[in-house]
């Protein structure tokens, strides 16, 4: 084997990388990498398996991870932000399209008649804390000025930040994020009883007839404030394979929908800051979901399209930051408890829980306020069950991005169990193993996380596959072939 001196190479990374590829294994370890698809933060696994005939007890199959060229083995990390993985993030995002997908037009074990189910697309908005800077339209569509008498253009770094901070009613802002979840829950209550009501029949009879099923996704507001992109509709009793009486129409739907929105209140009381009650803002958009094909805005394609697009995306779109702020050896507490109870000071934070201390964060001032009542109300007892400061980085929402009924169609687990089969198939096929009988063999394995993210010359490799695929997919989108 040759040494390399490679002291004249300044770039650590390029340094590392030309080891890696002059490393006799190099063709393994860069499938591995190739296998990843671009994934920016692997994670590192040690371990070993063994598939063993069960009738016969022969060890048919082993693998361990020191004859690896690194040691481990390099798994996606499966992360649904583009901030943080474009490549894993593509792909949550392509399983979310065809969950979404399934449950308005079939597929994925839903039957096609499904699309022809009452359905609508609603748009739940936060309401008004304070005047904001934003690009008003005319009903003709213009763009009009913004209430500090000017025009803003689309990438203006104003657009969602307050007229006036010191009036701005941050600490209502923060609670609503904090509560969204709790207003959807109340908003999918109200709504099977609004539905009841207008069909005229008791809840109970109603839900003998019909089921509510939806499908969501949270989206971040320039603002800072979460809203709600759903996809809800009408099924049968037994769900997707059965449409909904006659009468249940989505003139119904939509007219539940509106009632029940307006109905939906959270009212949160406090010593520091008085009495809060939350609700959703004014503006509630509904529309009917049409059949793909029909020359229409909102059809299956679309609103799939629509809906997988935003969740991939994160508190970081508002201009924040996609990772949490609250020091992990201490837990955001500030200090730790030794076995007596006595608290001692977190050597790590100093004290204040942070991992980063909050002012010098490269945020913009809305933002950094915003954290800063998350980490000021999450002190306060009658709010530390909301934990704010463990989302103070997401500005105080802990809910899920995406969300469904368990009736809607196919779920994000099954579509990843198919993928994985799949890819285990042709990886047997590839490599010309046996077909193996789950009733007679038994796969065997441990292993042990040893930790994310590559070394750097093989960050470098995960990059050129990264762009690499993406000039193929730009290949292709601009009618490649």
């Amino acid at each position: 084997m040759v040494t390399l001196d490679l002291r004249h190479v300044a770039s650590p990374a390029v340094r590392d990388l030309l080891h890696l590829v002059n490393h006799p294994d190099f063709d393994r370890a860069q499938q591995q990498i190739e296998h990843l698809g671009g994934c920016t933060e692997p994670v590192r696994l040690t371990g070993r398996t063994a598939t063993v005939d069960t009738t016969t007890g022969e060890v048919l199959r082993t693998y361990i991870t020191t004859e690896e060229p690194t040691g481990s083995l390099l798994t996606a990390c499966g992360n649904r932000r583009a901030s943080r993985c474009p490549a894993c993030s593509r792909l949550y995002a392509a399983d979310t399209y065809h969950l979404i997908r399934a449950g308005l037009s079939g597929g994925k074990t839903v039957p096609d008649t499904v699309r022809t189910h009452p359905r609508v697309f609603v748009t739940l908005t936060p309401p008004s804390f304070g005047p904001v800077h934003n690009r008003p339209t005319t009903p003709g569509g213009g763009i009009r000025l913004c209430r500090c008498r000017k025009l803003h253009e689309p990438t203006d770094v104003l657009l969602g930040t307050p007229l006036n901070p010191t009036t701005y009613d941050y600490a209502g802002a923060v609670l609503f994020n904090a509560h969204a979840g709790v207003l959807w829950a109340r908003f999918t209550t109200y709504l099977r009883r609004e539905l009841a009501a207008r069909l005229g029949m008791t809840q109970k009879a109603a839900h003998a007839v019909l089921r509510v099923s939806f499908a969501k996704v949270a989206e971040y507001q320039q603002r800072g404030l979460v809203h709600f992109h759903a996809v809800i509709r009408l099924d049968g009793p037994d769900g997707t394979s059965q449409p909904p009486p006659p009468y249940a129409t989505v003139a119904v739907l939509t007219e539940a929908a509106r009632a029940a929105a307006a109905r939906v209140r959270v009212t949160v009381e406090s010593d520091a800051i008085g009495e809060r009650e939350l609700s959703w803002g004014e503006q509630l958009d509904i529309r009917e979901i049409t059949a793909f094909g029909a020359d229409a805005e909102f059809t299956d394609q679309a609103v799939a399209a629509y809906v997988a697009k935003y969740a991939t995306k994160s508190a970081d779109a508002s201009g924040t930051l996609d990772r949490a702020l609250f020091c992990r050896p201490c837990q955001g507490r500030g200090a730790t408890l030794l076995p007596h109870g006595t608290p001692l000071p977190c050597t790590t934070c100093d004290g204040t829980g942070q991992a980063r201390p909050l002012p010098r964060l490269g945020v913009a001032r809305h933002v950094r306020q915003m954290i800063h009542t998350c980490w000021e109300l999450g002190r306060l007892p009658e709010f530390a069950d909301l934990k704010l400061w463990k989302w103070a980085h997401m500005l105080g929402f802990r809910g899920h991005f995406s969300t469904k009924s368990r009736s809607y169609s196919t779920t994000l687990g099954a579509l990843r169990a198919a993928r994985r089969a799949w890819r285990t198939e042709q990886a047997r096929a590839h490599a010309s193993l046996p077909t193996s009988d789950s009733d007679t063999t038994l796969v065997v394995g441990h292993w042990a996380y040893l930790g994310s993210g590559y070394n750097p010359g093989a960050a470098l490799l995960a990059a050129h596959v990264w762009h690499r695929r993406e000039l193929a997919q730009q290949f292709v989108a601009e009618g490649g072939c």
